[in-house]
């Protein structure tokens, strides 16, 4: 293959996993939609090989599940899921930003304030629809890695930014369904100011109610789109029950 239509077909490639991955969590792919070949085809205008090339990416990204023969579904959220991802993350939080206020120096204070600067000045810029902006959604990423960056140990790292995509389109969700604006300028400046302050009962504890504070949202205004538990026919007295 010549290496300009090899590098467009990387393009294309890259660019309707781009626009999948938002779709998918802007919900405009809806949790547990059946994603057929036919429909996607011509909603973004690629190859059935490239399709399913981002499928791929997206399945390893846990925003798509494979089933077998019965092919690709949007990945369901639930309740379960929101809570037990929440109580890992603020777990990992806690942990990461004691050890990064125990170990941290000088440059990572500073590199820290500068995140923030960034990110505040391009929210201001953005205004009220921020949240829709992929470029402050990286740059929020950055901010609260940057709050942990000195922890001291990759591992614990890795862990906790794989929670952090996980919970990206719970975010969204809460960003999106809210019936208010949530001044979280103000959250991560408390924040930051606790840790620069080496204050970390008070940085752990912001950070939980953080994390808590956008899942208690989505459950009040996003748990339309929940998976729902599945109904379960009451057991006959029979068997363990008639033994009773």
């Amino acid at each position: 293959m010549p290496m300009d239509a090899k590098q467009a077909g990387e393009t294309r490639a890259a660019d309707v996993l781009a626009r999948m991955r938002s779709d998918i969590v802007s919900c405009n792919l809806k949790p547990g939609a059946k994603l057929r070949f036919e429909t996607l085809k011509d909603l973004y205008e690629v190859s059935f090989s490239t399709l399913r090339e981002a499928l791929s990416r997206l399945v390893a990204e846990n925003l798509v599940v494979a089933e077998g023969q019965r092919g690709f579904v949007v990945a369901p959220v639930s309740l379960f899921d929101l809570n037990d991802l929440t109580d890992v993350r603020v777990l990992i939080e806690r942990e990461c930003i004691r050890l990064a206020i125990e170990r941290g120096d000088d440059q990572w204070e500073a590199e820290i304030i500068a995140t923030f600067h960034r990110m505040d000045r391009l929210q201001n810029r953005l205004g009220s629809t921020y949240y829709l902006s992929e470029d402050w959604a990286k740059l929020h990423g950055t901010f609260h890695f940057s709050l942990v960056a000195a922890c001291g140990s990759p591992n614990l790292l890795e862990i906790r930014q794989k929670l952090f995509e996980r919970a990206h389109r719970y975010r969204r969700m809460s960003s999106q369904f809210r019936p208010q604006w949530r001044a979280k300028d103000v959250e991560h400046k408390m924040i930051m100011d606790a840790v620069i302050g080496r204050d970390s009962q008070t940085a752990q504890d912001l950070i939980d109610r953080h994390i808590r504070e956008t899942t208690e949202n989505v459950i009040a205004h996003a748990s339309h789109l929940f998976e729902r538990p599945v109904e379960r026919a009451p057991k006959e007295r029979s068997g363990i029950l008639a033994a009773e």
